[in-house]
């Protein structure tokens, strides 16, 4: 990572920052030094309320789906802290809760808008903030399993963090959530569920290794090891 400068220090794009994973990111990131750029698709009020707690970082909506707003909100970023960018880290996704035996629910359109935000958003924010990162020599964190190690280096590292089940807000009112969390605290090695600021650990932990790059790190509590 570049070292600070007067410019106000190294800067971070934290996209789907308004709350759960992160918030907690942008939290970690914004006590290690960064300046953040906090971002969320509709969570205004909420978006600007944690950039306002955390010192030197603005809050700026944007919709990655949409290829203008992603765009968009990497210049924008780039323009508002220092004119540089050194850490992208890809928080915004969206889920639809399904049975699985709802076949039917699973409609083409949940799936268009999974697909829009979950991978298209996270390619169109890596390309719009690819040429300000290779100056920094600066890094990509997906909250995803997407890869671009290979095509980047050695200019920009470009690691995944594949997250458990987390006790976020995406699960407040779901049917079944309860009996979900009591589950993995019983069987997990860790023996409880994962909390945002575990993944928060992890992000901030890969954009320092300075020489990790096309991994995927598993922060689940131990469950991949029961099989």
């Amino acid at each position: 990572m570049s070292s600070h400068s007067t410019d106000g220090g190294r800067v971070a794009l934290v996209t789907g920052s308004s709350s759960g994973i992160g918030a907690a990111v942008a939290r970690r990131l914004a006590g290690a030094g960064y300046r953040v750029v906090v971002n969320s698709a509709r969570s205004v009020e909420a978006g600007e309320r944690l950039a306002a707690e955390l010192p030197g970082a603005v809050y700026l909506q944007a919709d990655v789906s949409d290829e203008t707003q992603a765009g968009a909100l990497v210049a924008r970023a780039v323009e508002t802290l220092g004119r540089r960018l050194d850490l992208l880290v890809n928080c915004a996704g969206t889920t639809r809760f399904i049975a699985h035996d709802d076949l039917e629910a699973a409609s083409p359109e949940v799936w268009r808008h999974l697909y829009d935000v979950n991978v298209i958003g996270v390619w169109q924010t890596v390309t719009a903030a690819v040429p300000h990162l290779r100056k920094t020599r600066g890094a990509i964190v997906n909250v995803s399993s997407q890869l671009l190690a290979k095509a980047l280096g050695p200019d920009v590292r470009v690691n995944a963090v594949a997250p458990g089940l987390i006790d976020t807000p995406w699960f407040d009112g779901v049917e079944g959530a309860d009996q979900a969390k009591a589950h993995v605290a019983e069987v997990v090695p860790l023996r409880r569920v994962g909390r945002a600021e575990d993944i928060a650990g992890a992000v901030h932990d890969l954009a320092h290794s300075a020489y990790i790059t096309g991994e995927v790190l598993l922060v689940d509590g131990g469950g991949h090891l029961l099989g």
